[in-house]
């Protein structure tokens, strides 16, 4: 019986189980594999900012970061690359690559440092999956951090801006995304009929892109452009998550059920307290209903006759 398997990430939404790149490859190559995962999401928790995200717990053990995730699994046996050859394993390794390179810096740059993204998708859900008051620094903190990784980088000289550098990350990433696109030519997966680990990258990585409502995405027009690279990811949610249709896990729908549960049962005492005062004021001497009056006897009509007859 496998080891019970317990993963922290963000919540879905967007017809995602997930809106984190990261948390979709993990959740994604867990399905490829055939592993069984407890999904926790960190929505409205402290660990939104405490935690690494995706994170995990295996018999004590515990990984973060995909490529660590990923190897973690493989040793207990859920291995989705089993079938591949070693050039196939080293075309992997080069895809992976070059979508951290290419790709990842665009994918930052659309939804945190674009200011209209940020201001009209991105700030407001993690704003509003974030307790307080984590809510007001969760979104700024992640933001800076994209703004940081891009600039690090991406900023060479004579390029030192955001805005000099915009230019050349949003080609770059067309380029692998046309790249991409070449390579999985007619194909389910990019390997043949069996998705592997690079589906799963690359399925983290477009499929944010492909699904969420961009008010500003120059890089999203250039994907819808790429049928075949669309098509991939909705078969994807569609063999793999159908439940991600209501924009949540199973687990965050456990939650909202418990929720609603607890809900019921403070309705139901307070329902209980309420009928109890009720018939604790109608007992009271204060509202004791008065006994009716009751009226004195007529005398009889035989009686009076009696009475008035002389002796």
């Amino acid at each position: 019986m496998a080891a019970p398997m317990e993963l922290l990430c963000w919540g879905g939404d967007w017809d995602l189980p997930s809106v984190h790149t990261e948390s979709l490859i993990v959740l994604a190559y867990a399905k490829f594999a055939g592993a069984s995962l407890t999904v926790k999401p960190v929505d409205w928790t402290w660990r939104t900012i405490t935690a690494s995200i995706p994170q995990l717990y295996c018999e004590g053990s515990s990984a973060t970061e995909p490529a660590q995730i990923l190897n973690l699994l493989r040793k207990n046996r859920f291995n989705a690359d089993y079938e591949l050859s070693a050039k196939q394993g080293a075309d992997t390794m080069a895809y992976i690559a070059l979508l951290e390179e290419k790709l990842r810096p665009a994918l930052l740059h659309t939804f945190w440092v674009d200011a209209e993204n940020y201001a009209n998708l991105t700030r407001p859900w993690f704003a509003s999956h974030s307790p307080f008051p984590l809510n007001f620094f969760v979104p700024a903190r992640q933001a800076s951090l994209a703004l940081s990784r891009i600039l690090l980088t991406k900023a060479e000289a004579p390029l030192h801006s955001i805005t000099e550098v915009e230019g050349k990350i949003y080609s770059e990433a067309k380029e692998c995304l046309n790249l991409l696109s070449h390579r999985l030519g007619i194909s389910h997966y990019f390997f043949g009929n069996m998705p592997t680990s690079l589906d799963a990258f690359v399925f983290g990585y477009l499929a944010p892109l492909h699904k969420a409502s961009l008010p500003s995405g120059q890089l999203q027009q250039h994907l819808k452009q790429l049928h075949n690279l669309c098509q991939f990811c909705s078969s994807i949610l569609k063999n793999y998550f159908t439940e991600a249709g209501s924009g949540s896990s199973p687990a965050s729908q456990d939650a909202v059920d418990a929720n609603l549960q607890k809900l019921t049962q403070l309705v139901n005492k307070e329902s209980n307290l309420i009928e109890k005062m009720d018939d604790n004021l109608r007992s009271s001497p204060q509202h004791r209903p008065s006994r009716p009056h009751r009226p004195e006897p007529k005398p009889s009509s035989l009686a009076t006759e009696k009475n008035s007859t002389p002796a």
